[in-house]
């Protein structure tokens, strides 16, 4: 029988990501992740090289999953609050993002950022949100962008802030994730709003 190598792949993505999500690039372990996909551990070599590039591929394809998963739409300050809130929700329900990019900032820093593949994917990014804010530049779209993704990523893996915070010295009740996703929303569409009204001046 012919070797299934496609599935072969999407098998070790599936547990690199669950392992890199969980104990970062430094704690994770190749043959924990060969045990989990049920393949020999040569074949991580084979088709994605060393555990740095294994975790780059990982990556990679989240970011790509969730760019499809949370797609920009409309234009407007409503729109960029609504992308924002969305992304929120997406997070909610799969931690794996904020939680690599958190892992990702701790280990690989620099030599993330240093990435020619990884610079093009998030200038193709804010060029996408520039196209929500008519009038503002590129400059402008890449903050807001970076504002969103650092508010959202946020709540996923400092949680326990919010319980210091809010909950414990507030004693505030009630459905937190709804709270903040409406805090962050607002804030959004505030900032999106400030930069159109910022380009506008300068026109």
């Amino acid at each position: 029988m012919a070797w299934d190598t496609e599935r072969t792949k999407r098998l070790l993505l599936e547990a690199a990501t669950a392992e890199f999500s969980e104990h970062g690039l430094a704690g994770a372990r190749m043959d924990r992740i060969a045990t989990s996909a049920g393949v020999n551990k040569e074949r991580i070599y084979q088709y994605f090289g060393k555990k740095d590039e294994l975790f780059a591929t990982v990556l990679a394809t989240q970011l790509r999953e969730t760019m499809d998963a949370v797609p920009l739409s409309g234009t407007g300050p409503a729109a960029a609050g609504d992308y924002a809130g969305r992304l929120f929700d997406h997070h909610i329900i799969q931690s794996t993002i904020p939680r690599l990019l958190f892992w990702e900032g701790l280990e690989r820093g620099a030599g993330a950022a240093a990435d020619a593949a990884r610079i093009e994917y998030h200038r193709v990014k804010a060029e996408r949100f520039r196209e929500l804010l008519p009038g503002i530049d590129l400059e402008q779209a890449a903050e807001l962008l970076l504002t969103i993704v650092t508010l959202v990523n946020g709540w996923p893996v400092l949680g326990h802030l919010d319980t210091l915070l809010v909950v414990g010295a507030t004693g505030a009740p009630g459905d937190r994730a709804a709270a903040r996703r409406n805090v962050i929303v607002r804030s959004v569409e505030v900032l999106a709003s400030a930069a159109q009204a910022e380009a506008a001046a300068r026109a």
